[in-house]
C-alpha cells in the first residue's frame, strides 16, 4: 500500500524569506501605483483635467487613502490645485493686475454703452408701438408733437396778453369813474347839501 504524502511543516528558516518576498511585493505594488499617480499628475497639468484628490485617485486607479499615506503626492495635488490652468500660449504677454484692471474698465464701459443702446432701442420700440396702436384705432396718424407744443405755447402767450389788457382796461375804467365823480362834485357843489336838507325835512314831517 502507498503511504499518504506528508507535508513537512515550515521551519523558522522558511518564514523569513516569505515575509521578505511579501514586503518586496507590496513595495513594488506601491511603486507602481506611485508611478501611475505621477503620470496622471503630469497629464493633468497639461490637458486641464480635474485636479482633486478624488479625480487623481480615479484616474490613477488607486484609493484615496493611498494618496493620504503619501504626503509628497498629496502636496503635489494641492500645488496643482492652486496653480491656474495653462493657456497654451507661452509667448503672449503675462497677465498682470494692471492688465486685469484695464480689462475690467473696458468691460464696464462696454456695458454702459450697451445699456444706453438698449434704452434707445426701447424708446424707438415704444414710439413705433404707439404709432401702430394709433393707426389701428382708426384715429389717423398722430400729429407732430413739436408743432402741437409750439401751438400751445403761442396760445398761452396770447391768453397772458389778453389778461394783461383786461387788467389795464379795468384800471382805466376805475380811474375814469373816479374822475367822473370828482367832476360831478365840482359842477354841483350845492346840490348835495340841499338834497340832504330836503330829505331831512321830509322825514321830520312824517314823524309828526
Amino acid at each position: 500500500m502507498t503511504r499518504p504524502a506528508t507535508t513537512t511543516p515550515a521551519g523558522p528558516g522558511t518564514a523569513a524569506p516569505r515575509a521578505e518576498a511579501m514586503a518586496k511585493g507590496r513595495q513594488a505594488d506601491s511603486a507602481r501605483r506611485r508611478q501611475r499617480v505621477i503620470a496622471v499628475l503630469s497629464r493633468a497639468g497639461s490637458d486641464g483635467a480635474e485636479i482633486t484628490v478624488s479625480g487623481i485617485a480615479r484616474a490613477a486607479a488607486v484609493d484615496r487613502t493611498f494618496l493620504y499615506r503619501h504626503r509628497d503626492l498629496l502636496e503635489k495635488i494641492h500645488a496643482l490645485e492652486a496653480t491656474p490652468p495653462a493657456t497654451g500660449d507661452t509667448t503672449g504677454p503675462a497677465v498682470t493686475r494692471a492688465s486685469l484692471h484695464a480689462d475690467l474698465l473696458a468691460a464696464c464701459e462696454r456695458a454702459v454703452r450697451l445699456n444706453a443702446r438698449v434704452r434707445q432701442l426701447e424708446k424707438r420700440l415704444s414710439e413705433a408701438l404707439g404709432e401702430q396702436a394709433w393707426r389701428e384705432s382708426g384715429l389717423g396718424t398722430p400729429a407732430d408733437i413739436d408743432a402741437l407744443s409750439q401751438t400751445i405755447t403761442h396760445l398761452e402767450q396770447q391768453a397772458t396778453d389778453l389778461r394783461l389788457q383786461l387788467q389795464e382796461r379795468d384800471q382805466d375804467l376805475a380811474a375814469a369813474r373816479a374822475a367822473n365823480r370828482e367832476l360831478m362834485a365840482q359842477l354841483n357843489p350845492d346840490t348835495t347839501p340841499m338834497t340832504r336838507r330836503a330829505s331831512s325835512l321830509h322825514h321830520t314831517r312824517r314823524d309828526r
